[in-house]
C-alpha cells in the first residue's frame, strides 16, 4: 500500500452480519443513483490527498468522455477508510466503487455488503487471467469468488542511504539479516541510526512480523483458520523484530512512537540509513531527495536469496477496488473497474503511484523495469505471500500490532525484551480475538 494504514481499533467486522440491501448508489450514495452517476472513495496513494485529486481526476474526465458517466470523487485518507466503509455497510450511505486495503479483503467480505467477483463478473472486465495470481488471492478467502478487483499491487523493499552507507565503509546492501544487523552496527553511531521502523502503526508491525514469521516457518492462524499467536516460531519472529531496537541497537528508542511515517522523514533527513517500506520513490521525491541518493534491495532473508522454500520475505501488498453490491448503477460500477483496470489505465496510475500492475500485460511496460520498480515486480512475482485471508484479519492487525507497539515501547524504556514477556503479550492479543 503506497502509504502505511493506521490500524483501526472497530467492532468486530464478522459480526456486521448485514444485508447490504442499502449500501451504494451514485452520487448521493443513498439508493437514488442515476445510471450516468458513480461515487467512488479512493485511498490516499500519492504523498497528498491534493496529489491523489490531480493524478485521478484526470484519468476519471477520460472516463466519462468514453462512456457519458459521471464519477463524483472522494479520497479517503488510510486512517479513517476502514472506520468509513464499515460505517457504509450499516448505514446505507455508500458509494458504488471504493478502494479497500488488500488485507481487509476477507473482514469485508465476511459482512456480506461487496459484489463476489466470480468468472462472469471478471470476464465483463476481461477475464481473472489477466490478473497476477497472487494478487487474486489477496482479493479474498481462499475457496471463495474474490471480494474486490487488485488494482495496485506493492511489496516491501530494503531502502538504503547511499551517502551514509559510503561515509560507513558498507559496500553493499545487506542480503541477510546477520548482515543487516552487522551493516547496522557500523552505521548507528554519532545520532545516526541504522534502520528506520513505525513502532506505534499497528499495520506496519504486522506486515513485518508476518514476513519474519514466514521465514520462522509459522503462520498466525492453524489450517482451520483459529488464532495460533503463541507458537515459538511466531514468539521468535516477533523477538527478533524488536530486538532490532532492544538488543541489536540499530533502531532508535524514538521510532517506538513514530506512526505517521517519521522513519521516512529520518531516512530523507540524512538521519536513518535504512527503512523497510513499499515503494517510497515519489514520497523521498518529495522530501527533496534525488533518484541518486537512494537504492534498493529486496527485504534481507535468513541467509542466500529470496524465493526458496520459506524464504518469503514481503506480505503482498496493495489495494484491491470493491463495488457494493447493492449500488444502484452496477453496470457503471462495473465499467469503471474494467476501465481503471484496462492495461493503458493500469500503467499510467502504477507509474504515477510507484507500484506495479496487478494486470500481467501491464507489468511488460518499461516503466516497471527501473530498478527500484523491478525489486517490487520480483518480489511479488518470487517472494512474496498474502497475509491470512480469514474474516478476523482487521482483529490480527489490532490485537497483535499493539502487542508489538507495547514491546517496542519496553525496549524504548529500557525495559527486558524476554521471550517470556513477547508470548505474554501474543498471549494477551490471542484472549482478545473473536471465540
Amino acid at each position: 500500500m503506497r502509504r502505511i494504514r493506521a490500524a483501526a481499533a472497530i467492532a468486530i467486522v464478522t459480526s456486521l452480519t448485514i444485508a447490504a440491501t442499502g449500501c451504494g448508489g451514485g452520487e448521493g450514495g443513498t439508493g437514488g443513483a442515476s445510471p450516468k452517476t458513480l461515487t467512488y472513495w479512493a485511498s490516499n496513494q500519492a504523498p497528498s490527498v491534493e496529489a491523489d485529486k490531480k493524478i485521478l481526476t484526470a484519468e476519471l474526465k477520460k472516463f466519462e468522455k468514453r462512456t457519458g458517466i459521471k464519477v463524483k470523487l472522494e479520497v479517503v485518507p488510510w486512517s479513517d477508510l476502514l472506520t468509513r466503509i464499515l460505517a457504509a455497510t450499516t448505514s446505507g450511505q455508500g458509494p458504488d466503487v471504493l478502494n479497500i486495503g488488500n488485507t481487509w479483503s476477507a473482514s469485508l467480505q465476511a459482512t456480506g455488503a461487496l459484489l463476489p467477483w466470480d468468472d462472469a463478473a471478471f470476464d465483463k472486465i476481461g477475464g481473472r487471467d489477466r490478473f497476477s495470481e497472487a494478487a487474486v488471492a489477496s482479493a479474498g478467502v481462499e475457496g471463495k469468488d474474490p471480494a474486490a478487483v487488485p488494482l495496485y499491487s506493492l511489496s516491501y523493499a530494503l531502502y538504503y542511504n547511499k551517502r551514509m552507507f559510503e561515509d560507513a565503509g558498507v559496500e553493499k546492501p545487506p542480503a541477510t539479516w546477520d548482515e543487516l544487523v552487522a551493516t547496522g552496527k557500523k552505521l548507528s553511531k554519532g545520532g545516526k541510526w541504522a534502520l528506520g521502523a513505525e513502532g506505534s502503526n499497528l499495520s506496519n508491525n504486522i506486515h513485518q512480523i508476518f514476513a519474519l514469521g514466514q521465514q520462522h516457518g509459522s503462520d498466525f492462524f492453524d489450517a482451520s483458520g483459529k488464532p495460533d499467536f503463541t507458537s515459538d516460531a511466531n514468539v521468535a519472529a516477533v523477538k527478533q523484530y524488536v530486538d532490532f531496537m532492544a538488543k541489536d541497537k540499530i533502531i532508535a528508542p524514538g521510532n517506538a512512537e513514530y506512526a505517521q511515517n517519521q522513519s521516512l522523514q529520518d531516512f530523507a533527513r540524512g538521519k536513518t540509513a535504512m527503512v523497510l517500506w513499499q515503494a517510497a520513490a515519489s514520497t523521498f521525491a518529495a522530501h527533496g531527495m534525488k533518484p541518486d541518493d537512494w537504492g534498493v534491495a529486496p527485504v534481507p532473508v535468513p541467509s542466500g536469496a529470496p524465493g526458496g522454500g520459506r524464504q518469503v520475505n514481503s506480505m503482498v501488498a496493495g489495494i484491491n477496488m470493491a463495488v457494493f453490491k447493492n449500488s444502484k448503477n452496477l453496470d457503471g460500477a462495473t465499467e469503471f473497474v474494467k476501465f481503471m483496470t484496462s492495461d493503458e489505465e493500469q500503467k499510467i496510475l502504477n507509474d504515477s503511484y510507484g507500484s506495479i500492475p496487478p494486470v500481467k500485460a501491464a507489468q511488460q511496460d518499461p516503466a516497471f523495469a527501473a530498478p527500484d520498480r523491478a525489486v517490487l515486480r520480483d518480489t511479488l512475482a518470487k517472494s512474496a505471500a498474502p497475509l491470512p485471508q480469514v474474516p478476523e484479519e482487521s482483529q490480527f492487525e489490532t490485537a497483535v500490532g499493539t502487542a508489538v507497539k507495547e514491546l517496542f515501547a519496553d525496549a524504548a524504556a529500557g525495559r527486558p525484551v524476554t521471550t517470556e514477556s513477547v508470548r505474554a503479550r501474543l498471549s494477551k492479543a490471542q484472549q482478545q480475538m473473536p471465540k
